[in-house]
């Protein structure tokens, strides 16, 4: 009767990373258990740090600029397609009103902002997830592993 050993075995045919993969992992080159479990670990660590992400930062103040300066922009053009009225309003009158619309644009571009910021690093950690996933299979793979989700 030929039995594998189980520790090996178990080893071999199922590894579970901290990020959450669940693959099994079948040694084709006879390696040991223990080999098996420290070649895991190399490559865990290697995809945990290939994974790097850029700090998106700075949306809701970028969304600010951008929607203020819409507004006054606006509030101008709007003001010019009323020439006779505009030209007899007050210029301080003219320039509370460009502040008053580009004060109101700018919260709502923060709010853009603030939503297109949240919505790139959602897609960063996505991404990443699934390239950590890649490099930690090809790293085993190179070590002599078949691979399989």
């Amino acid at each position: 009767m030929n039995r594998l050993p189980s520790v090996g075995l178990c080893l071999a045919l199922s590894a579970v990373c901290a990020q959450g993969w669940a693959e099994t992992v079948v040694p084709i080159k006879g390696q040991s258990a223990e080999q098996v479990q420290i070649d895991i670990n190399d490559c865990h660590n290697i995809a945990a740090s290939s994974a790097t992400t850029e700090a998106h930062v700075g949306g809701r103040v970028r969304g600010a600029a951008v929607g203020a300066a819409a507004g006054a922009a606006g509030a101008e053009v709007r003001g010019r397609q009323h020439d006779e009225l505009y030209d007899r309003v007050d210029d301080d009158v003219k320039q509370d009103y460009r502040q008053n619309r580009a004060q109101e644009t700018a919260a709502a571009g923060a709010v853009v902002g603030g939503a297109r910021q949240r919505q790139e690093r959602r897609q960063d950690r996505r991404s990443t997830a699934s390239s950590s996933a890649s490099a930690y299979t090809s790293c085993l793979q190179g070590k002599g592993y078949q691979v399989t989700p």
